[in-house]
């Protein structure tokens, strides 16, 4: 009898070690992700650095690493065999068509099974479009536009704020620094690209406005690809605001900064949303950028209370050469993410990854933001504990001025005029 049950209990668990083996040897030794980024044109230097940020967060989700992120410590993914991840990127170009065409292109031909991307709002638009006809995750951590997650997309989930976060941000940050400095602001005036990304801002800008009960003197359009602003500026000028909120893209951001100097316009202050944070914003205006505020979600300074913020700075720098930059920032979350939900589902399918990002939870602590989590409202997939930031530029870095009782640095306010500067 003994006899019996012992030959029972082998074959049961070598059935149990064979399933475990044959599973596992079904699991894909790689898992592709399609990247969608502007690698050419106008903001050819902003997917670069997105495109750095993700690929450094696959090399720690694929290497093992004494870090406090998900799936640091381990190789790969370990509930799939450690399985490692591949970034398959595609250029945007900047333009909404590419976006769409090449994550259709990513999916039927490269066979990936989630996407990440594209930056720039109008384009993440048009690729999540993509995506959720073909029914594959998008985890998108980078573009902003409010009606991202308001279309009801299965699909489509995002982990950074949203401009309307963005832009009570803002409007907290005048009222703050009113009280802070005892200087009044009454009037503020909006500047905002004509994209899905400025449109929306300068739409929210001008509601939160309304509600903290600021005067909107001007509200300015202009098109993304300006090569000249002089009128935009001259239109700014004549309404005389306390405050200029500005949106844009880079080439834009740098265009409007020479425009500024040039014709010397000195609101009270500058306050502005992505174009001036972008990397080569500051190497081409240089100490003609100082004093201008920026809504940001990271910055190196935050390593001084969250040590895992410098860690991954000096991963990031030894791996480029340079400073890891809040875009690059941004850009690191998004794979992060789609490995927890595939290591939790035990799966590449996009049932059960959807599934899993639906209940995904990761603490603050296990993050490079300044955040309580990561965690996804049921019905818009907006991460409920996505906040802002907001740094400032001086002596050319970029230093975390707001909220003041978060911040290592001191706003410096009002905005010095042009001529006389140092």
């Amino acid at each position: 009898m003994r006899t019996k049950w012992v030959s029972i209990m082998c074959v049961s668990l070598f059935a149990v070690l064979f399933l475990t083996v044959s599973v596992f040897a079904q699991q894909p030794k790689t898992i592709k992700i399609g990247a969608v980024y502007p690698l050419t044109g106008n903001i050819a230097s902003t997917g670069l650095d997105c495109r750095r940020g993700a690929e450094l967060a696959v090399d720690i989700i694929n290497g093992k690493y004494n870090l406090s992120l998900p799936l640091a410590k381990t190789e790969g993914i370990p509930n799939l065999g450690g399985a490692k991840l591949e970034l398959v990127f595609a250029d945007t170009k900047g333009e909404p068509k590419n976006g769409m065409s090449e994550t259709e292109r990513l999916i039927t031909q490269e066979k990936v099974v989630a996407i990440i991307g594209a930056y720039q709002s109008s384009v993440t638009k048009t690729a999540s479009q993509a995506t959720e006809r073909l029914k594959i995750p998008y985890v998108c951590s980078d573009s902003s536009s409010p009606t991202l997650t308001e279309r009801g997309f299965k699909y489509f989930f995002r982990v950074s704020p949203h401009d309307a976060i963005f832009a009570k941000d803002q409007f907290q940050f005048l009222k703050d620094v009113e009280k802070k400095t005892g200087k009044k602001i009454n009037s503020v005036a909006l500047l905002y690209e004509n994209t899905e990304f400025g449109s929306n801002v300068g739409k929210y800008a001008a509601q939160y406005a309304k509600e903290f009960g600021y005067k909107v003197v001007a509200d300015v359009s202009y098109p993304a690809n300006a090569t000249d602003v002089t009128s935009e500026v001259g239109t700014l000028i004549k309404a005389k605001p306390d405050i200029l909120m500005h949106a844009s893209y880079i080439t834009d951001a740098i265009l409007f900064t020479k425009t500024f100097k040039e014709l010397n316009f000195t609101p009270m202050g500058i306050t502005t949303f992505a174009g001036y944070i972008e990397p080569g914003y500051l190497p081409a205006v240089k100490a003609d950028g100082n004093y201008i505020v920026i809504r940001s979600t990271f910055a190196l300074d935050l390593a001084k209370k969250k040590p895992l913020i410098g860690q991954v700075g000096e991963l990031f720098k030894k791996k480029y050469g340079v400073e890891m930059s809040e875009n690059a920032a941004r850009s690191f979350a998004a794979p992060f993410v789609l490995a927890d939900a595939m290591n939790r589902a035990k799966s590449t399918k996009s049932e059960d990854i959807v599934k899993a990002l639906l209940t995904t939870d990761i603490p603050g602590d296990q993050m490079i933001y300044p955040w309580k989590g990561i965690k996804f409202d049921p019905k818009s997939h907006q991460n409920i504990y996505a906040t802002g930031t907001l740094v400032q530029i001086q002596n050319e870095k970029y230093v975390t001025v707001w909220p003041f009782d978060a911040a290592p640095a001191e706003v410096i306010w009002p905005f010095p005029p042009w001529r006389g500067r140092k």
